[in-house]
């Protein structure tokens, strides 16, 4: 396997944290009332976001061209790896609608429809955080944790 495609998971997790740094950033930007910064700190976030799935896809695809494989397995036993099992499939079902409701909340800012952006951003955002929070956990347990190379 190329070495630019052994390391998109470690890209993939910077984008990630950057996406969480943002969304907080934007977070605390509208809480102080400075609505332009927020704007661009949200806008800059779904951007990194939509980075990261490119990257993500992009590395899923090289990986199966290169080795046949879908995906790195989990080498972790005990307790851990129901853990990471548990982070995993919570990532993935929330990954999906967080990228709608994302979507559609910008557009609602866009429009400067601020009662309904306003609703959906208080669901989104939370969920958003924690997709983008567990991205890196999971990087973290599948390619640092102690078994990672069994």
């Amino acid at each position: 396997m190329p070495d630019w495609v052994a390391g998109l998971p470690a890209i993939n997790a910077s984008l990630n944290a950057l996406a969480t740094v943002l969304l907080l950033t934007g977070y605390v930007l509208i809480k102080r009332g400075r609505r332009r910064g927020h704007a661009r700190a949200m806008v800059a976030a779904f951007t990194t976001s939509v980075i990261f799935l490119v990257c993500y896809l992009v590395y899923h695809y090289a990986l199966h061209h290169y080795t046949g494989q879908s995906g790195k397995k989990f080498g972790g036993t005990g307790i851990i790896r129901p853990i990471y099992f548990t982070i995993l499939i919570s990532h993935v079902m929330l990954a999906v609608p967080v990228a709608v409701m994302a979507l559609i909340t910008l557009l609602r800012a866009w429009r400067q429809n601020w009662v309904a952006h306003r609703r959906l951003a208080r669901i989104t955002f939370p969920i958003w955080v924690y997709v983008s929070v567990t991205g890196v956990i999971i990087y973290g347990l599948l390619y640092h944790w102690p078994t990672a190379g069994v």
